[in-house]
């Protein structure tokens, strides 16, 4: 179990709470606010308890790693390099203070990183209730510092703004970063935002205690970022679906033609100890029976209906065709859960989205009929999004490392302060 905000007396308290604003921008404008939104109800419930005041930290884009490129950048084309004039507009979280404060219809008071000031104090200088932004967390080399006793150092800098840590960021709990999880050392009560409670209640079961039958759906380009997930999900599954680039791994495993397809060479003993282990566990899997190829990687590439299992040497495979449609509906049909991560087919490409929309509209129906339905990881989302039916879905996670290694079975730093006791 994990503690959460509600179980916390907030009444004239100094709540201090990390929140997942890494959102995408251009020329300073927040370009999809769906991460913001998602932590208004965490922020609108501590002030309606009569918090003191609330101070919200967030990563935005990592700064440390684009300072570097560029440099090295600059260097290479034999020109200087003005570090200020660089980052000066770039990662920083003005503009998404000044947009959550229109969201919330509420000032939200921005405190740079001006070390002319007193933080603290200019935090405790703020009118009861109010709302107070942090910086960019990563302009910190502690934040991310691999050492306990760096990360430490920040981590007691940002305990000293609040006696209670709320996280609500889902999409950073995997990392052990100085304001996901070293902080709680420092404040008395540490607990879970409610978007947090939301991925925890969805996601765990799906590992722990699942509504029987289990039917989870992986995808993606490679077998080598789902290997764990892959092997933790056969313990409670009763089919794994197995689609997009990762399949034709399976495929070739299993001795049959993939022509160009993409395929990890270095993972086919891989693909065959998962086969091995699903046939040991009694756990269908499902991998595409039929396939829509082409000739080249491209958005304008001319589709080819493959009837068979085989891809010939001249095409690709891009998506599923329609017999792989039908079982993947046979399968879905009978689950009472199920857990999607990675897209079957090169959706980003109009021509090849047909596989992955009409499998979005299974696992919405599916939804319709009582099933229990967790979409996970940055394609998948992306992809119910495209096909505007997110909102058909149980639950949508927020966070892509996060929820693929919550469903491996890890222990996530971030959750693991909030847990109860």
């Amino acid at each position: 179990m994990i503690k959460t905000v509600k179980s916390v007396d907030l009444k004239g308290k100094r709540v201090i709470m990390r929140v997942d604003f890494n959102v995408p921008m251009k020329d300073g404008v927040v370009q999809d606010d769906t991460r913001i939104t998602a932590a208004i109800p965490t922020i609108r419930y501590i002030l309606d308890q009569g918090a003191k005041s609330l101070t919200l930290m967030s990563h935005l884009g990592d700064p440390s790693k684009d300072i570097k490129a560029a440099k090295e950048k600059a260097e290479k084309s034999g020109k200087s390099f003005d570090e200020a004039a660089y980052t000066k507009g770039k990662h920083r979280l003005a503009p998404v203070a000044a947009y959550l404060e229109k969201k919330l219809g509420k000032p939200v008071v921005f405190a740079g990183e001006d070390s002319d000031y007193n933080k603290k104090g200019f935090i405790e200088s703020q009118p009861p209730g109010s709302v107070i932004m942090l910086e960019n967390t990563r302009f910190h080399k502690e934040e991310t510092a691999k050492d306990a006793a760096e990360r430490d150092k920040l981590a007691r800098e940002l305990a000293s703004y609040g006696e209670v840590f709320v996280n609500d960021a889902f999409g950073t709990a995997h990392r052990d970063h100085a304001s996901t999880a070293s902080i709680a050392k420092f404040v008395p009560v540490s607990a879970a935002g409610f978007l947090m409670e939301k991925e925890v209640n969805y996601l765990e079961p799906i590992v722990t205690s699942p509504q029987k039958p289990l039917a989870a759906i992986i995808g993606g380009a490679k077998v080598s970022s789902k290997i764990a997930v892959l092997e933790s999900l056969l313990k409670n599954a009763a089919a794994l679906v197995i689609g997009g680039g990762m399949a034709y791994t399976f495929l070739k495993a299993q001795g049959h033609s993939v022509g160009k397809s993409l395929v990890e060479n270095d993972q086919l003993d891989t693909a065959k100890k998962i086969l091995d282990a699903a046939k040991k566990a009694g756990v269908e899997i499902v991998l595409p029976v039929d396939h829509l190829g082409a000739e080249s990687f491209d958005a304008a590439a001319k589709a080819v209906p493959i009837d068979g299992l085989d891809i010939p040497d001249t095409l690709m495979g891009m998506d599923v065709g329609p017999k792989t449609l039908e079982k993947y509906r046979e399968v879905l049909g009978k689950a009472k859960t199920i857990v999607w991560n990675g897209p079957v087919g090169v959706f980003e490409f109009d021509t090849f989205a047909k596989g992955t929309c009409e499998l979005a509209k299974l696992v919405a129906e599916a939804t319709g009929k009582g099933a229990i339905t967790v979409v996970g990881g940055g394609d998948s989302v992306a992809a119910v999004n495209k096909f505007r039916l997110a909102d058909k879905m149980s639950h949508v996670s927020t966070g892509g490392g996060a929820s693929l290694e919550l469903l491996e079975g890890k222990k996530l730093p971030g959750i693991e302060v909030c847990r109860a006791g």
